[in-house]
C-alpha cells in the first residue's frame, strides 16, 4: 500500500508541475482554465466535509487520476516544452 501512495505522489508531483507550466504557457488550450476550476471545485466539494472517508478516497485516488488524464489532452508542444525544461534542470540525488 505504501508503494501505491509513493507512486501516486510521484505522478501527482510531476502532473502539478506540468499543470503549472501549462497554465503559464502562452499557447495553452482554452479549455484548460475551466477544467482546472472544475477540478478545484471537485477537490473542495461538500462531500469532503459530510463524509470524510469518501472525501479522503477522492483526494488520494480520484483527483490524481483525473488530473493525469486531463493533462494527457494537452497539446504535444506544451508537453515537449515541459519535458525539455525539466531535463535542463540539475538532478538532485538523496
Amino acid at each position: 500500500m505504501r508503494r501505491f501512495f509513493i507512486l501516486l505522489w510521484r505522478f501527482g508531483r510531476r502532473d502539478m508541475r506540468l499543470l503549472w507550466y501549462a497554465l503559464q504557457h502562452p499557447h495553452r488550450p482554452g479549455w484548460l482554465i475551466p477544467a482546472c476550476l472544475l477540478l478545484l471545485v471537485f477537490a473542495i466539494e461538500p462531500f469532503n466535509f459530510a463524509l470524510p472517508p469518501l472525501g479522503l478516497a477522492d483526494d488520494l485516488v480520484v483527483l490524481p487520476l483525473v488530473l493525469h488524464t486531463l493533462l494527457r489532452f494537452l497539446p504535444p508542444a506544451i508537453q515537449a516544452g515541459f519535458d525539455a525544461r525539466g531535463s535542463a534542470r540539475p538532478v538532485h540525488s538523496r
